[in-house]
């Protein structure tokens, strides 16, 4: 029975990416960091089945100490303060943990494993930055906030252990991808719930910022699966996982309200305190390698992500 350790293993992505290798028959392990209340919500149906260990990317010894106890087959790297606009208020804690964390946990594996075991970093489309789209592997990076830089620098680390080491390792460079499970600090769980909440009554509008940004969205369980695909291959490299299709977040507000049939001008206010202090304009991914090698595909278009969001928050 293959054996995988995922740090980040409470947020979406890890609750996910527990469920998938589950089903797979993985002896699943994940880390969680010391808290007085344990976030462990969303793996709620599954947490009977998992092994949840304390550490903490930004403490060495807990992550060497882990790594010599589970002696994991396969490491999944989820683990990151991962909200881009709280990165630019808490920049310092963002790069510890998001990029000095990764190689942190990249040594103890170097240390502990050697190249025995397989490493996934989660790498982020934030990287590509201004980088005019589509984005791909060969995208110069440009990164806009303080999370990009950090995962910059986790993901050229991961690179550099690779070709240093020879490790196994290799990177998803994520675009946007959402789910019911999103936190609720993230434009798009924002939308849902507001949209959720207006149509009960229980709200009167929602405030949003910079209108115009164009993401590229995809469903969470989809690019899960992609990771996994990443560590089954013989060679490890670097893959875009996008849909290849762009929507503003005007258009995701829109599509949120017409799915509760609402006309979502009569509710949406733009507030510019929301706006970040450098802009993300345009992110597009081109998953073209991630087709041609993993055999990945999307599955969930971008109207089925927007109901499958709403009619959750319903």
């Amino acid at each position: 029975m293959p054996r995988a350790l995922i740090t980040g293993i409470t947020g979406q992505d890890g609750s996910y990416l527990a469920e998938l290798l589950l089903a797979k028959g993985y002896d699943v392990h994940g880390m969680v960091r010391r808290a007085s209340t344990p976030n462990l919500v969303r793996l709620s149906e599954v947490l009977e089945w998992i092994t949840i260990h304390q550490g903490d990317l930004s403490d060495s010894s807990s992550l060497f100490t882990l790594l010599e106890d589970i002696q994991p087959d396969e490491i999944y790297n989820l683990g990151a303060m991962s909200d881009v606009g709280i990165s630019f208020k808490v920049p310092e804690y963002s790069a510890n943990v998001t990029g000095t964390g990764a190689i942190r946990l990249l040594e103890a594996t170097h240390r502990v494993l050697g190249v025995r075991a397989r490493f996934y970093q989660a790498s982020s489309s934030e990287m590509f930055g201004s980088s005019p789209p589509p984005q791909h592997e060969n995208t110069p990076f440009h990164p806009r906030s303080p999370y990009g830089c950090a995962k910059v620098f986790s993901h050229n680390a991961t690179v550099n252990y690779r070709e240093a080491y020879g490790m196994h390792a290799s990177t998803g460079i994520l675009f946007n991808h959402e789910s019911p499970r999103r936190g609720e600090s993230f434009v798009t769980r924002k939308i849902a719930r507001a949209v959720a909440r207006i149509k009960r009554g229980e709200q009167k509008e929602l405030v949003l910022g910079n209108l115009e940004a164009k993401r590229d969205w995809g469903f969470a369980g989809d690019y899960v699966d992609a990771m996994w695909r990443m560590l089954r291959k013989d060679t490890p490299g670097d893959y875009v996982i996008a849909t290849g299709e762009a929507h503003s977040v005007r258009e995701f507000a829109e599509e949120a309200f017409t799915q509760v049939g609402l006309d979502w001008q009569d509710y949406v206010k733009t507030d510019p305190a929301l706006f970040r202090p450098a802009e993300v304009e345009y992110l597009l991914g081109d998953p073209s390698k991630a087709k041609r090698e993993l055999g990945w595909e999307p599955t969930v278009t971008f109207p089925a992500l927007v109901r499958m969001m709403v009619d959750a928050e319903l």
